[in-house]
C-alpha cells in the first residue's frame, strides 16, 4: 500500500477544456415553486442564484478566485439546500471522483453512527478488546483493556502512535502501509497514555473502527455503506482501497464526486434525517452540541474534535478534513454546507471566514447583476488552464531524448525512465516495481506538455489509481536541468520532479505540494 501511494504521486498527466468541464456541471436548475420547499438532492442538486439564498455573489467570486491561487481543484457552496456557487479549476472537472483523504474517517464515524442506530453496536463506551477477543493481542495491560469505541473516535485511544500531525515523521503511519495485517497491527501498539487522557491524531484508530463495523455487520465498510448510506443519499460513484487483509481502509483512500462529498455534509445539516428518514442516532449530527475533545493544535487552542470530526466551537463550524484541503464545512446556523478539494493545504478559518461573511440575510437579498457577473466570470475563469513560461530547448534534448536511464532500489519504485523529447508526441516512460507479485512491475507512457499547457494521459485501468487521469508538462530551467510538473487528476497532488543531466547519469528529485523531497539517482542502460 506504501508503494500504492507512492506511485500515485509518480503518474502524471494534462489539460481539459471548458466545454468538457460544463457539459459535466449536469446542474439541475431551480424553479420558483422548489424554493419555498426544502430539497433533498438524492437524484440530483438544485441551483440557486446566491442573492436568493441571502448570499453575496461579489464575496463568493473572491472566494472562487482564492481558490484559483491557492491550488483548489474545486468548491462548492450550497445553502438552504441549493447550490449557490460551484467551480472546477482546470485541469480537474466535477465529474472525476476525488480522493478525500482524512475525511475518509468522518464517513467511518458516519457509519459507525449507522451500526449503533441498527442495534449492532449496544454503547460507545463498550471496551475495544471485547470485540477481538479472537486475536492474540500484544502489550495488553490495564490501559488497554480501558480502551473504548468513543476513544478510537475522538482519538484518545492512548496508542502509542506518531502521526506527524505537529510535524513528527509519521513513523507509525509508515509502518503500518508495510505491515500485512493492519488491524493486528495498531492492536499491538503499546500504550503511550491512559484512554482519554490525551488526543493524539493517528490513523490506526479509523482503521480499528472500520474492523469493528465489518465484525458487527457480517460484511466489509465499504459494502455496508454502499446499502446504508450511499444508496439513500444517491451516491453512485465512488472508489474505496482495501488494506492487504481485504478490509476497507477506514482512515483515507475514499474517493468521492464533490456533490456527493456535499451530500455528507447536508445529511449533518439536517441533523442525520435524509428524505424525512432518520440515519442516524438522536444527536449523533448534532456535532456541535457534543462533549468535545480539545486537539490541543499548536496552531489553534481552539481547535476541537469528536466522532472523527474537526470542530471550530467558535465559529459555530466543523468539518470533514482531509490532507491538502479535501474539505466537508457543515454552518448548522447559516444552513451551508462547502466543500473542497485542493492540491494544497486551505487555511481551514480563512476558509470559513471567507464562506460565512458571504451571508449578508437569511432570506433572499435584491438580485445583483453585476455582482452575478463577477461570480460567473469568476467560475469561468477558474476552468480555463493558464500556461506557465516555458524556457529555451538546449541541445541536451535531443542527446537524452530516447534514452534509458535505470535505478536500483528506490522509495519511488522507479526502475527505469525514458524521455521522448523530440518526437511529434513528448512523452515520459516509466516502469515501476510491484511488491506483489515479488518482482514484477508496470509500465506507464504519459504524454508532456513543453508548451507551459499540461498533457493528460489515458485514465489508469488497471484498479491501482481508479479513474485517475495523470497529467504532465515540463520545461528547460538550463540546458542539463528539466523540470516536469505534474498533476494526479482526481487525487490532488501538484509534485515536481527536477532531472539533472551529468553525462550518462540522472539525478531525480522530487518534491510533493507539502514541500517533502525524495532523491533518486539512476544512470544510462540497455
Amino acid at each position: 500500500m506504501m508503494l500504492t501511494r507512492i506511485k500515485k504521486h509518480f503518474i502524471l498527466s494534462a489539460a481539459l477544456s471548458l466545454s468538457a468541464l460544463l457539459a459535466c456541471l449536469h446542474l439541475v436548475p431551480a424553479r420558483a415553486q422548489d424554493l419555498d420547499k426544502s430539497p433533498w438532492p438524492t437524484k440530483g442538486w438544485l441551483t440557486s442564484p446566491p442573492e436568493e439564498q441571502g448570499m453575496d455573489s461579489s464575496d463568493l467570486a473572491k472566494l472562487v478566485g482564492y481558490g484559483a491561487s491557492h491550488s483548489f481543484d474545486s468548491l462548492i457552496v450550497v445553502r438552504h439546500g441549493r447550490i449557490v456557487t460551484e467551480a472546477y479549476y482546470a485541469p480537474y472537472t466535477g465529474n472525476i471522483v476525488h480522493e478525500i483523504f482524512s475525511s475518509t474517517k468522518a464517513v467511518t464515524g458516519t457509519l459507525l453512527g449507522m451500526v449503533a442506530k441498527d442495534g449492532l453496536l449496544d454503547r460507545l463506551d463498550h471496551p475495544l478488546l471485547d470485540f477481538f477477543a479472537d486475536r492474540r493481542v500484544a502489550n495488553v495491560d490495564d490501559r488497554k483493556k480501558a480502551i473504548t469505541i468513543q476513544n478510537l473516535l475522538d482519538m484518545t485511544s492512548g496508542l502509542d502512535c506518531d502521526q506527524g500531525i505537529e510535524g513528527g515523521k509519521q513513523q507509525t503511519m509508515v509502518d503500518t502501509y508495510r505491515s500485512s495485517n493492519w488491524t493486528q497491527f495498531i492492536l499491538d501498539r503499546p500504550m503511550a497514555h491512559a484512554p482519554g487522557e490525551l488526543f493524539n491524531y493517528c490513523n490506526g484508530n479509523a482503521n480499528l473502527v472500520s474492523a469493528l463495523i465489518t465484525r458487527l455487520t457480517g460484511k466489509p465498510e465499504e459494502d455496508y455503506a454502499r446499502e446504508k448510506l450511499f444508496a439513500p443519499l444517491g451516491i453512485a460513484d465512488w472508489h474505496w482501497d482495501r488494506d492487504p487483509q481485504g478490509l476497507t481502509t477506514g482512515e483515507g483512500e475514499l474517493f468521492l464526486l464533490p456533490r456527493d462529498m456535499a451530500k455528507i455534509g447536508y445529511l449533518y445539516l439536517r441533523h442525520g434525517e435524509w428524505e424525512g428518514k432518520p440515519l442516524l442516532p438522536p444527536g449523533w449530527a448534532d456535532v456541535l452540541n457534543h462533549t468535545l475533545v480539545n486537539m490541543h493544535a499548536s496552531w489553534d487552542a481552539k481547535l476541537n474534535y469528536s466522532n472523527f470530526i474537526w470542530v471550530f466551537p467558535d465559529k459555530h463550524a466543523y468539518m470533514a478534513n482531509g490532507k491538502d484541503g479535501q474539505l466537508i464545512t457543515v454552518f448548522p446556523d447559516l444552513d451551508i454546507v462547502a466543500v473542497t478539494t485542493s492540491r494544497k493545504f486551505v487555511k481551514l478559518e480563512a476558509l470559513i471566514d471567507a464562506v460565512s461573511g458571504a451571508v449578508k440575510f437569511e432570506s433572499a437579498l435584491p438580485s445583483n447583476p453585476n455582482a452575478a457577473e463577477e461570480l460567473a466570470s469568476a467560475i469561468k475563469d477558474a476552468a480555463v488552464e493558464k500556461p506557465t513560461p516555458v524556457g529555451p530547448t538546449p541541445e541536451t534534448a535531443a542527446a537524452i531524448s530516447g534514452k534509458t536511464y535505470k535505478f536500483p532500489d528506490n522509495n519511488l519504485g522507479l526502475k527505469s525512465l525514458i524521455l521522448q523529447l523530440t518526437d511529434p508526441r513528448p512523452h515520459l516512460e516509466i516502469e515501476l516495481s510491484l511488491r506483489n507479485p515479488a518482482g514484477s512491475s508496470l509500465t506507464y507512457d504519459t504524454p508532456i506538455g513543453l508548451d507551459g499547457l499540461y498533457r493528460k494521459g489515458a485514465p489508469a485501468l488497471d484498479g491501482l489509481y481508479p479513474g485517475h487521469i495523470p497529467a504532465a508538462k515540463g520545461t528547460w530551467l538550463n540546458g542539463q536541468t528539466f523540470r516536469i510538473d505534474t498533476q494526479d487528476i482526481g487525487y490532488g497532488t501538484q509534485i515536481k520532479y527536477v532531472l539533472s543531466f551529468n553525462g550518462d547519469k540522472l539525478n531525480i528529485r522530487r518534491t510533493d505540494e507539502e514541500g517533502w523531497e525524495v532523491s533518486v539517482d539512476g544512470e544510462q542502460g540497455d
